[in-house]
């Protein structure tokens, strides 16, 4: 069972890692083609393509000149504790254990607008580089088309490394849009998180972004192997709700 994740906009590289192992990202060299394209725009331009302020498009370009290989310990952090927005703080990683960091290692892979697939512990540098970022490279007009023919055989090649042929998607669907579904050979299971509001259930964003995380999480502190197993997951109030859920699409709601 192997599960994919969005990264996160927000990053701390001010907290020591709670591990001092570490790996090196896989597809690096398409990474710094991206940088190169990145690191000859402006700040204004920056701002203009990811529409962020002028505040945030002087501090990627900032970041964007000083990004640059190789990473060690020294000048980059591993992505699981780098990463810091809803998704991690559910997933709550510097609280695991060495082993469980290990089996998040072989179970977890990160979808990246610059990276492609990053492991948990892949160090990486800062940056911001989102995947619906409409960013040119020669004959690619946006990041999917960049890296469609890249991502989808890491994720093959990693549900086989993880010892079953089932892909358990928690990655949002501007990051899942980057992977060819059809091409994996996998059993593909996207669950979905509501919460009660005005009487019905439904998707909040902030809420199921977390419990993302939570699911994250659970599957490794119990070495969830079975798609069925998932139905026990009740972090945070959550429960399964069979009369919402389809097949591929369990559904799990609280209130």
């Amino acid at each position: 069972m192997l599960i994919v994740i969005s990264p996160a906009k927000s990053l701390d590289f001010e907290t020591a890692p709670t591990t001092a192992t570490f790996t090196r990202p896989d597809m690096l060299d398409e990474s710094e083609k991206l940088m190169s394209r990145l690191r000859k725009m402006k700040p204004k331009q920056l701002s203009e393509l990811m529409g962020i302020s002028a505040a945030l498009g002087q501090l990627n370009y900032e970041r964007n000149q000083t990004w640059q290989p190789p990473f060690t310990p020294e000048n980059a952090k591993q992505a699981i504790l780098a990463f810091n927005g809803d998704v991690y703080q559910g997933l709550d990683a510097p609280s695991l254990t060495e082993d469980q960091l290990m089996l998040l290692q072989n179970k977890l892979r990160i979808l990246s607008g610059l990276y492609g697939v990053l492991r948990p512990l892949d160090l990486i540098q800062p940056y911001r580089l989102e995947m619906g970022t409409k960013l040119k490279y020669l004959r690619s007009d946006d990041l999917y088309a960049f890296w469609k023919s890249k991502i989808t055989p890491k994720i093959k090649e990693a549900i086989a490394e993880s010892g079953s042929q089932v892909l358990i998607n928690l990655a949002s669907n501007e990051y899942y849009k980057s992977i060819d579904p059809k091409k994996l050979g996998a059993e593909i299971v996207t669950p979905e998180f509501k919460d009660m509001k005005n009487g019905e259930y439904k998707m909040i964003s902030f809420f199921a972004k977390k419990a993302r995380g939570l699911m994250t999480r659970f599957i490794i502190e119990n070495k969830v192997e079975k798609v069925e197993d998932l139905q026990a997951f009740d972090s945070e109030g959550y429960v399964f709700n069979p009369r919402l859920s389809k097949p591929g699409k369990p559904v799990f709601t609280r209130g």
